[in-house]
């Protein structure tokens, strides 16, 4: 990525949350960069920290969360120690996010155009004629024909894809950098997930905005992220591009999500699950997280947390099967496969 300019830096972040006297470590030591104009992906499981890792680029944490260490330097401002008052100048200006539930998103009592309206006129100014034409021109830029009959509408009044249009369409109606998309396309069906991906690719070319999806299905991204980073337990054990995760994944975590993808199922056989569950947070995790879950684990697995190694500059992993000393270890007959595929297998299109 050496040409690329760097838009976000996050370094050595610690996240916790005070429950009930109890303190949840839900975001371990993490690092990541994310450059101008790219598509990254954050892949993980439920409960994985994928959400709380980019609500923290938004000053967005829960009342109880807090970040313990570390930096988050958008542009070169550390954000990591912000005020409200300084993160309203960054949240939906400058970072903005589209949840993954367009029904809590939206005010049921508000009209459709209303609500546009409010996040332009907050960012722009705009007023009367102007703040009128300006929601036309965001509904049309998200595929919504008849925009003008359609803004006086109310969310119940539109379908379940067009609610995640309005939904990105009150997010890029403040022109930001980044745009943050939190499982953008979990509940709609296949085919309209296809189009919401692609109105996304287009809007990021249309506005130059660098975006972050968040998911727990690899498939979904496998043709939208330029990059994709494997977020386990609070961590992210192996990033790289998108070909080089998806053809050439190093860690047992990442063989067991491309494991289960449905795509790579066989008919009258059950879909891989992975086993186990990921560990309590409450506690000290030692070792390799993913250990316990992993049947391939060696013994210092248990007890030492593997560093990152190096697979090719663009491409690392946290898995102690990548040091020199470790016993060769073949991936799951499913990513053999998909080495094989190479470039032909086309997940999300």
């Amino acid at each position: 990525m050496g040409s690329q300019k760097m838009i976000l830096s996050v370094r050595d972040l610690n996240i916790k949350f005070n429950l009930r006297g109890r303190k949840l470590h839900a975001i371990r030591d993490v690092s990541l960069d994310v450059y101008e104009g790219e598509s990254l992906a954050i892949v993980g499981e439920s409960g994985s920290g994928k959400s709380v890792f980019t609500k923290a680029f938004m000053g967005l944490l829960d009342a109880n969360g807090y970040v313990e260490s570390g930096r988050i330097v958008y542009r070169g401002t550390d954000m990591a120690g912000f005020t409200e008052k300084e993160w309203l100048k960054i949240r939906g200006k400058e970072i903005a996010m589209v949840l993954q539930d367009p029904m809590t998103s939206l005010n049921p009592l508000k009209t459709i155009g209303a609500q546009i309206g409010e996040a332009v006129r907050m960012h722009q100014g705009l007023k009367g004629d102007a703040l009128k034409s300006a929601v036309v021109e965001i509904l049309k830029n998200v595929g919504i024909t008849e925009p003008e009959r359609r803004a006086k509408q109310y969310p119940h009044e539109f379908s379940g894809g067009m609610r995640q249009r309005v939904v990105i369409a009150i997010a890029v109606a403040c022109r930001p950098r980044i745009l943050i998309c939190d499982e953008p396309t979990t509940a709609l069906d296949v085919t309209i997930q296809a189009q919401i991906l692609k109105l996304l690719r287009d809007l990021k070319q249309k506005f130059d905005l660098t975006t972050i999806y968040i998911t727990h299905d690899l498939g979904v991204v496998a043709n939208v992220a330029d990059r994709i980073a494997v977020m386990y337990a609070g961590d992210i054990v192996e990033i790289g591009k998108s070909e080089e995760v998806f053809y050439d994944p190093k860690h047992p975590y990442t063989w067991a999500l491309l494991s289960s993808l449905p795509q790579l199922g066989k008919k009258g056989e059950d879909l891989y699950s992975i086993k186990g569950t990921p560990p309590n947070l409450f506690y000290e995790v030692k070792g390799d997280a993913f250990a316990a879950r992993n049947p391939q684990a060696l013994k210092i697995d248990f007890e030492e947390r593997p560093p990152y190694f190096d697979v090719t500059e663009t491409h690392k992993a946290r898995t102690w099967l990548l040091d020199p000393r470790a016993p060769k270890v073949e991936p799951p007959e499913h990513i053999r496969e998909l080495r094989k595929l190479g470039g032909k297998y086309n997940a999300g299109k």
